[in-house]
């Protein structure tokens, strides 16, 4: 089953909390503390987000963080990406399926379905922004 890791999760919570007050630079206090996640947690996946452009920061006494991009223009994929990495290829899909030792490769019979719901998830990934995010209704 597809889970999400914590690190992606308190990203996208911090990603939502901050496009609901889009400009305003927010602490990773405020957003750790509404939603009671641990900060230090929460600070590195706003870190890694802001490495990957989807955030800035600022520093100083009223330092935190605030988008860097309108919510329609952040992709899940691209936070997911940011992250936990693209997701990667099974096996049998590398270049090179016997430096990992599959031996069933040559006549497996779930590499096709699997690989499609594969590329299918991440399709809908790429195709959902964070303003869908914040316009589903709870």
């Amino acid at each position: 089953m597809l889970q999400f890791t914590k690190s992606t999760e308190y990203g996208l919570i911090g990603l939502v909390h901050l496009a609901d007050r889009r400009g305003e630079v927010i602490s990773v206090r405020e957003i750790a503390d509404t939603y009671r996640i641990p900060r230090r947690h929460l600070g590195e996946s706003l870190k890694a987000l802001c490495r990957a452009g989807l955030l800035e920061s600022q520093r100083g006494v009223h330092g935190g963080y605030r988008l860097a991009l309108e919510p329609e223009g952040v992709a899940l994929s691209a936070v997911v990406a940011a992250l936990e990495g693209k997701p990667s290829l099974p096996s049998c899909e590398t270049e090179h399926p016997e430096a990992v030792g599959c031996h069933v490769e040559p006549n497996c019979p779930i590499r096709s379905p699997i690989q499609r719901i594969r590329q299918g998830l991440w399709r809908q990934m790429e195709q959902t922004s964070l303003r869908a995010l914040i316009d589903e209704p709870l």
